[in-house]
């Protein structure tokens, strides 16, 4: 029994494309409302605007990591990157 078991799994192809679709479409939604929950929580009534706007920009800065992670355009970006360097 589990030796068919093992066979049968052999000769289908496991992906993970279930697992990234639920990532993009739950996890991602849920870290940045939490994300900009904390953001009006921690620093909203503080009166420190200077520390509320560095969160921002980290925010702002894995955002876009984030979004050249899951649109594929990190390969571009880094091209247009060093033929600002190499001409």
């Amino acid at each position: 029994m589990t030796t068919m078991t093992v066979a049968t799994l052999a000769q289908e192809s496991i992906t993970t494309g279930g697992l990234q679709d639920w990532l993009v479409e739950n996890a991602i939604p849920l870290l940045l409302l939490s994300v900009a929950v904390l953001l009006l929580w921690l620093g909203g009534g503080k009166g420190d605007n200077a520390g509320v706007m560095r969160r921002v920009g980290g925010v702002v800065i894995a955002l876009a990591v984030i979004g050249l992670a899951l649109s594929g355009a990190g390969v571009e970006v880094g091209q247009w990157l060093s033929s600002l360097f190499t001409g």
